[in-house]
C-alpha cells in the first residue's frame, strides 16, 4: 500500500488550502483514512478522519475550518482547510487503516496501518 501527500505549501492566516492522499496498492474499495499533523514544538495529533463508511471527523480545534472528502475514482481523500491559522503550520500526514469502520472520535494513530511521508503546510501571519 502506498499514500502520497500533496498540496502542502505556504499561505497567510486566513487563507485556504487542499491536501491530497493518494492511495495505491490497497485491494479493497472502501477504507478509513486518517489525517495527522506534527510540528517540532508539539507531538503528533489526529486532526480529521473519514471512515470506510464516509463518516467523518475532525478534532474541536478544527471543527468548521477543517473538513474530510474522498473521490473513490481517483481513489484519493482530501483534507480541505479554511481560515487556516499559524497554529495550523505542521507536516502534515495521511494513514489508511483498513480496521476502522465508522467514524464516531478521532481514531488512535495505532489503529493505522500505511502512512505517507508528509506535506509540510507553513501559515503566516
Amino acid at each position: 500500500v502506498q499514500l502520497v501527500e500533496s498540496g502542502g505549501g505556504s499561505v497567510q492566516a486566513g487563507g485556504s488550502l487542499t491536501l491530497s492522499c493518494a492511495v495505491s496498492g490497497y485491494p479493497y474499495s472502501r477504507y478509513c483514512i486518517g489525517w495527522f499533523r506534527q510540528s517540532p514544538e508539539k507531538e503528533r495529533e489526529g486532526v480529521a478522519a473519514i471512515g470506510a463508511d464516509d463518516s467523518t471527523f475532525a478534532i474541536h480545534s478544527v471543527k468548521g475550518r477543517f473538513s474530510v472528502s474522498r473521490d473513490n475514482a481517483k481513489n484519493t481523500v482530501y483534507l480541505h482547510m479554511n481560515n487556516v491559522q499559524p497554529e495550523d503550520t505542521a507536516m502534515y500526514f495521511c494513514a489508511l487503516s483498513s480496521r476502522v469502520h465508522n467514524i464516531l472520535a478521532m481514531p488512535r494513530d495505532v489503529f493505522f496501518d500505511a502512512w505517507g511521508q508528509g506535506t509540510q503546510v507553513t501559515v503566516s501571519s
